[in-house]
Formats: structure tokens, sequence, C-alpha cells
């Protein structure tokens, strides 16, 4: 039986622990060649591609900020040495801030767009001419875009302005069936979801999802999965909320 992803190349951005990693491995799982890109936790990528061999899959970790043009293009440059020209981008990495408009540093405020937005729109650059037609881009967003909670208004704002970008990339691909879509996970158990939180934090943002419970890394693996598929062949432009019936 053939595998969802074969003979594909894909690049997963921050792929070196948490919702990039389990894409990642399911990517493996499914016959892709995958570059786990990260940008600091060189151990943890390594580990990701260690599993992945163990399993006969094919995979490279790959340094790379992907907030800056240089570290965007270590993936691509990486990519078409060991497997040949991408299939599919995932614009996975990302940093997250919970504080008041007011309390936020510009400091703050400059990272978290340069990371977020700038990291997704040079990638997706560079996809634009690099990525073979009939590719696929998955770009991430979250479903606390449309919360309003207190403390995220940062936050929320770069993933707005992915989500935006993604709709417009979508149109501006459709000639060469390079499809662009956007998920937005709900609450997910990972560490970057857990920081600051206390369990008390957790239980109530888990009991707001229609199945009362966090997501789990394999949860959105699955959803990126299928996108990046063939059998979204028809889908483009659109914004899956994977979040267990949050919102």
């Amino acid at each position: 039986m053939s595998k969802l992803l074969e003979n594909k190349v894909a690049i997963i951005t921050g792929a070196g622990r948490g919702i990039g990693a389990a894409i990642a491995r399911r990517f493996a799982a499914e016959s892709a060649s995958v570059v786990v890109n990260y940008a600091r936790s060189q151990a943890e990528a390594e580990a990701v591609v260690a599993s992945i061999q163990q399993s006969g899959g094919r995979a490279i970790a790959v340094q790379g900020d992907v907030s800056t043009r240089e570290g965007a293009l270590a993936s691509f440059d990486a990519a078409e040495s060991n497997f040949g020209r991408p299939d599919i981008l995932i614009n996975n990495a990302g940093l997250i801030l919970y504080k008041p408009v007011a309390a936020v540093s510009e400091e703050e405020y400059d990272r978290l767009f340069a990371v977020n937005v700038k990291g997704t729109f040079l990638s997706s650059q560079l996809a634009a001419t690099r990525l073979n037609d009939g590719g696929s881009i998955i770009n991430f967003s979250s479903s606390t875009t449309a919360l309003m909670l207190p403390t995220y208004a940062i936050y929320v704002a770069t993933k707005g302005a992915v989500e935006q970008f993604s709709h417009v990339l979508a149109k501006e691909l459709g000639p060469r069936k390079i499809r662009v879509n956007v998920v937005s996970p709900g609450p997910v158990d990972t560490e970057l979801f857990n920081q600051g939180k206390t369990e008390e934090d957790r239980k109530r943002m888990a009991s707001l999802a229609a199945f009362n419970r966090l997501g789990t890394t394999e949860d959105i693996a699955n959803v990126v999965t299928w996108l990046a598929s063939e059998e979204a062949a028809w889908v483009s432009g659109q914004n899956i909320r994977a979040n267990g019936g949050l919102i």
C-alpha cells in the first residue's frame, strides 16, 4: 500500500520538539524525506532524526533561525542537496508571549513578529520559487485569534497576520497548483503551551474544548499530514481550526 507522502520532500521549521517533531515523525512514517529545522534545540532535533532513521525513514537536522533570510535558506539548500527539490513546507516555528499590552517591551514585540511573521514570510517567499509545482505550504496560526484572551494580544496579532498573508499567497501560487493553508490548533499539551501555566490553568483550558481535554501533538500532525497529501488536492486558502470543538 502506498503511503500518503511517498516520494515527497518536506521542510518542517521548528521541528526539534512539540508539534513540529510530531509532524516530522508522521511525515517520515508516510514515506516523506524530512528536513528537521531547528534554531537552538540541536540535541532534540538530532534525536527526532535518529528516531526517524531507526524506523527506516529519511531525515536530516538543519540549524537555521527562520527570522533571517540566511537561516530560512539553509533548509531549502539542505533539502535540495540531500533529497531533491522540496514539495512541502510546514511553517511551524513560533514563539508565544503572555503579557498585557501595557507590559510588552519593544524588544519582545519585535522578536515575536520576527519569528512568527517574518519567519513565515521568508520561508514562504523561498517556497514560491523553489517548491515543486503541485506542492503544499502549511502555515501555523492559533485558535486563540478568535478567543480574545487577555495577555495574548501580541501573539494573536502575529497569528492574524499569518492567516491573512496565507489567504493571499494561496491565490498567488494557485497557477502553479501550490496549495497554501493554515492550521490553527487549540490548546495542545506541549512545552510551548505549558509555558507559565499552572495545573489549574491547564485544566481550565482543557475544559473549554468540547472534548474536555487538551490536544496532543499527534492530533495536529494528523491534520497537517492530510492537508499536505494529495487527498487534500482541492483544499487551498483555508484555515483549519483543529481544536476539539473549542470554538
